[in-house]
Parts: structure tokens; C-alpha cells; sequence
């Protein structure tokens, strides 16, 4: 892959070209390179962007974005520094040129899609969110990624009454929340969240919070809260008849004060098939588990 971009006419070896096509593709790089997108990079279905083997930044211009589509796996990318995209034509597909709005400045926008996985990826400093996840996109898995120095860190949802959200399913497990981070580690409307395994090294306001009944089951997380004595709560609710809403915590551990408000009745348990799940660890674990969050050091003719 090379840096060099185009928005509406990518040439053939940068990632632009690559993520446009409309052919499964798995794509990796070559050598180590910091690339500035001229506009937001929007990407094709059935898409691997694999940073293995090279350090690869998406950084100082728009990020990506995923909308309409399936099956996209981002993993080993450091995406930071993102600012919002400019009105204009991109180019979505080898036969398509649209008119774009232009973007937030996420880092990741996942929007009316499906079975989307951002596993071991860095993430901070973007104008808008670091990862947004909305408009009724589901079977979302966000896993071994390092946050870091950000405001408002994660929305699950697009806002209190788009109803369609209630489809959406999004899976947070082994990430890391490092420091300088505010709130919305996620932040979640309508729809069904399990955060599950998850390093909160302390947050300025809260870790999860949500709005219009969400369901979200935290188990097995390790949270450090701030020393600020007002800031200890886990948890923040974005309305005063929560009672009823279904928040669950199960194994999690709570350091320097932490603490979760449970509501609501019934199972909050995943609705997962017999193939998507997994066991969650005790919260104790997790210092070990997240070890490794963020992009992976591969060395040659080794496993990574």
C-alpha cells in the first residue's frame, strides 16, 4: 500500500483503491507509513485492513468511514489526530462517485452496517468520536484496542428516538481505556451492549452511560476510578425514570472507590449463538488480558 491518496480517482496500491473495490479483499502493507487521507475513506463490504507486519497510521486528515455495508474487519491501525472530511465527490465503489456531506471527524463511523470487527487498533485525539456506531448497525465486535487521550470516547446509537437502533448489538471485550479519556467508554441508546473484559485506568466524568432504555450487561471489567471523590460512579444515566433499565454487573472488579448502579429485572445475558460465545474472566484477570491491547509487535517468521 502506498500513503498517497485520491477521493475520487484512487490509484491502484493505496488503500483508497483497495477498500473501494467491490471483490473481497484482504489488504496489508508493505513497509511502515503515516497516511493523511485527502477526504473520508469510505469502505466497500467484505474488506480486511490488516496492519500486521508494518506501523500504519491513518492520522492529521479524515478517517474512515463504513456505512451500508458487511463483513469489514480494521485491525493493527493506529487512527489518531482525525478531523472532519470536506463536502465533495468520493468514490464508494470502482463504479460510483457520490456527493458527501462531509464527515464528523470520527475515527471510525460505522453506520447501517453489519458484522463489522476493529480488533487491536489505537485510537485518540479525534475531532468528533473515536468510534461511532449508529443507525441501526448490529453484530459489531470492538476487542484489544488501546483508547487514549479523548473526550467523548464511544456512542453506541444514533440518538433517543431513532427506534430502529433496538437491533443493534455490539460486543466491547479485552480493550483498553488508558488515560486522558472523559466519558463514553460506550455510551448507548436503544439497543444491547456487553462490555466484557474491558482496563478502565480511570475516567474524568463516567465509563458507561446511555440513554432510552439500553441494555447493557458489564462483566468481568477492572475499574479504576478517578481520585476525584465526585467521579467514582462506573456509571451515568441520561434520564431520571432508569429503574427499569436493564444494567447488570457480574465479576467485575472496582479499585479507588468504583462503583456500578445496577437497575432493571431479568436476564441482561448476551443474545449470542452457540458459535459467537465465549467465557468472560474474572475482572482480576484483565490487567493480564488487555496486555496486549493495541497494535501488535509481529516479528518476522513468527506467529502474530
Amino acid at each position: 500500500m502506498s500513503p498517497y491518496d485520491d477521493p475520487v480517482n484512487p490509484k491502484p496500491g493505496t488503500l483508497r483503491y483497495g477498500v473501494i473495490q467491490s471483490v473481497p479483499l484482504w489488504i496489508v502493507f508493505a513497509r511502515d507509513m503515516v497516511i493523511k487521507l485527502k477526504n473520508e475513506l469510505i469502505v466497500n463490504s467484505f474488506k480486511t485492513i490488516d496492519g500486521r507486519g508494518a506501523k500504519v497510521e491513518i492520522a492529521y486528515g479524515p478517517c474512515i468511514t463504513i456505512q451500508g455495508v458487511t463483513n469489514v474487519i480494521i485491525h493493527g491501525i493506529s487512527i489518531h489526530d482525525c478531523k472532519p472530511g470536506m463536502a465533495g465527490r468520493v468514490r464508494s465503489s470502482p463504479t460510483h462517485v457520490g456527493m458527501r456531506g462531509g464527515s464528523d471527524g470520527d475515527a471510525i463511523s460505522v453506520f447501517a452496517s453489519s458484522n463489522i470487527w476493529i480488533d487491536h487498533c489505537y485510537l485518540a485525539r479525534a475531532k468528533d468520536g473515536l468510534i461511532d456506531v449508529i443507525h441501526a448497525s448490529t453484530s459489531v465486535t470492538i476487542s484489544n484496542n488501546y483508547f487514549t487521550q479523548h473526550d467523548k470516547v464511544m456512542l453506541l446509537g444514533h440518538n433517543d428516538k431513532f427506534i430502529a437502533d433496538k437491533v443493534m448489538k455490539v460486543t466491547l471485550v479485552f480493550n483498553h481505556f488508558g488515560e486522558g479519556l472523559i466519558e463514553r467508554m460506550p455510551r448507548v441508546r436503544i439497543g444491547y451492549a456487553h462490555v466484557a473484559n474491558n482496563k478502565y485506568d480511570e475516567w474524568k466524568m463516567y465509563a458507561i452511560g446511555g440513554s432510552a432504555n439500553p441494555t447493557i450487561f458489564s462483566e468481568g471489567n477492572y475499574f479504576v476510578a478517578p481520585d476525584n471523590r465526585s467521579s467514582k460512579q462506573v456509571t451515568k444515566r441520561e434520564a431520571t425514570n432508569w429503574q427499569n433499565w436493564k444494567w447488570q454487573s457480574s465479576k467485575d472488579v472496582f479499585i479507588n472507590g468504583a462503583y456500578f448502579v445496577p437497575s432493571g429485572y431479568g436476564s441482561s445475558a448476551p443474545p449470542y449463538t452457540r458459535v459467537q460465545s465465549f467465557t468472560v474472566a474474572p475482572g482480576y484477570m484483565v490487567p493480564v488480558l488487555t496486555s496486549n491491547a493495541g497494535p501488535l509487535r509481529c516479528l518476522v517468521g513468527k506467529p502474530c
